[in-house]
């Protein structure tokens, strides 16, 4: 009675098959739960009607009573039993959602770098090279991959009617896969608190048909201006937002922490030109640092030694 005024539950309304693992690991738990506490509450009405107190003199003493080998196996075992069938459930569930969804394996995943700020969300596209703030539009029933970082303090990316959440961390890159499959306008948030901010960390999810998200990306490209480095550093030092697109991506000036994929290795012209100038060490180089190293380590250590006598 008291829920039945909140909002209806996206988190079971799935509208993907990550989210739809998800949502029936959830309630198949709920129900072996539920079973669980339903045994609990008739044996506990049992023991107290069958034994309850009884009028009866003050020196009685009850019969010595052992316990039972059986009973005891039985009420050991059943939990036993309940745990491993949640634990089995669990583990599969997890391993699933960990990869592509079934049935998309021989697709090609739609790349989009989810980066958090405070309090906002930036969202890259390298192959169509364009990004947006604060929304994300999708192609449905195609598998997406969303490789999350931040700028800032630790954040939880979350879409509930397409998957569950996953962290974003400011030294490393984690990967969140989904897909989906009907189209609409699905709510996304930061689900882990990172201060005053953390109740506008929303963003939109729009899933579209194939043919639409064509068309939105060709009039992101057609009318939306580039980012700069300057405006994108601006935007970080900017608390609050509202929705943005450009016409390019920040990844050639700002690559994402630790991404070896050709997204990260990506940059643009003055990057690469000093990337280039820089020559390769091979591994003769490294030797001989190390071992000048330990020559100086040496020498320092015997000059300590000799100011100490």
């Amino acid at each position: 009675m008291l829920l039945s005024g909140c909002n209806s539950m996206v988190v079971l309304n799935p509208k993907g098959p990550v989210a739809k693992t998800q949502s029936d690991t959830i309630i198949f738990s709920i129900l072996m739960m539920a079973f669980v506490l339903l045994v609990v509450y008739i044996l506990f009405v049992v023991m107290l009607t069958k034994y309850r107190a009884s009028k009866t003199s003050d020196d009685y003493e009850p019969p010595h009573m052992e316990g039972n080998k059986w009973l005891e196996l039985i009420w050991t075992v059943i939990p036993i039993i309940i745990v491993t069938i949640l634990s089995i459930v669990t583990v599969r569930s997890t391993n699933a959602v960990e990869k592509v969804p079934a049935g998309y394996e021989t697709q090609k995943p739609l790349v989009i770098y989810a980066a958090s700020s405070n309090w906002k969300w930036h969202f890259s596209y390298p192959e169509e090279n364009i990004e947006t703030v604060n929304y994300v539009n999708i192609p449905t029933n195609r598998p997406v991959e969303f490789r999350l970082y931040s700028y800032g303090p630790i954040t939880s990316f979350w879409v509930p009617q397409l998957g569950g959440q996953k962290y974003a961390m400011s030294d490393m890159v984690t990967k969140l896969n989904l897909v989906a499959e009907h189209e609409g306008s699905f709510m996304g948030k930061n689900s882990n608190f990172s201060g005053k901010g953390f109740a506008q960390m929303e963003f939109e999810v729009l899933a579209q048909t194939p043919a639409e998200y064509s068309k939105w990306v060709k009039d992101v490209k057609d009318t939306a201006p580039k980012l700069t480095e300057e405006e994108f550093n601006k935007l970080l030092k900017t608390d609050i937002v509202g929705r943005k697109s450009f016409s390019s991506t920040h990844l050639g000036f700002a690559p994402a922490p630790m991404d070896m994929s050709e997204h990260g290795k990506s940059g643009d012209s003055k990057t690469e030109s000093t990337d280039s100038s820089k020559e390769p060490m091979d591994h003769s180089d490294m030797s001989n640092m190390d071992h000048s190293n330990m020559d100086m380590k040496d020498m320092n250590d015997s000059s300590s030694m000799e100011s100490g006598h």
